[in-house]
């Protein structure tokens, strides 16, 4: 199949490869979360704001609440910030746009890689992690990270999918 612009017939797109990192431990985990958040941002391009806000599926899932929800994990994990509701998280409110919403997780990701950055020693705790308890280690964060956008990455293909027959990366 001749394919034009990364597409191929049927709205499909062929896959982009797994990203090439450097050669440290961070280095591999953070080109992977990377490259899943680029793939779950990718997800809106072309929806209308109606459509990726209209719920997928009967649990109210939509695209841009899976956007909204990952900025708050990010937030959540890297910059210490405090979530109230998780739920809440998911559900666009009306005054918020699509461009709004990508614009705050593509900002979110933008300081969480500089605080990333910053790490020397995955061993260590990670601060900003939180209150209570024991605080995991940085590795464990970027592994819980690379984990729940993986996860809602699916999610993202599923609903895209059930919009217009896009698929791929």
């Amino acid at each position: 199949m001749a394919a034009a612009r990364g597409r191929t017939t049927a709205g499909r797109r062929r896959d982009a490869p797994p990203p090439s990192t450097g050669a440290t431990e961070k280095d591999v985990l953070v080109g992977f979360l990377d490259y899943l958040r680029t793939s779950v941002a990718a997800k809106v391009d072309g929806v209308s704001e109606p459509e990726v806000r209209a719920p997928g599926v009967p649990s109210g899932t939509s695209l841009l609440g899976l956007i909204k929800h990952l900025s708050h994990v990010e937030g959540r994990a890297f910059l210490g910030r405090h979530v109230r509701n998780w739920q809440d998280t998911f559900r666009p409110g009306p005054d918020e746009t699509a461009d709004g919403i990508l614009a705050d997780y593509r900002d979110t990701v933008v300081r969480a890689n500089e605080v990333i950055a910053a790490w020397s020693d995955l061993a260590e705790p990670a601060d900003s992690y939180g209150a209570g308890g024991s605080v995991p280690s940085r590795r464990w964060i970027l592994t819980h990270m690379i984990e729940e956008t993986g996860r809602h990455a699916g999610h993202a293909d599923i609903l895209r999918e059930l919009i217009d027959g896009a698929t791929g990366r």
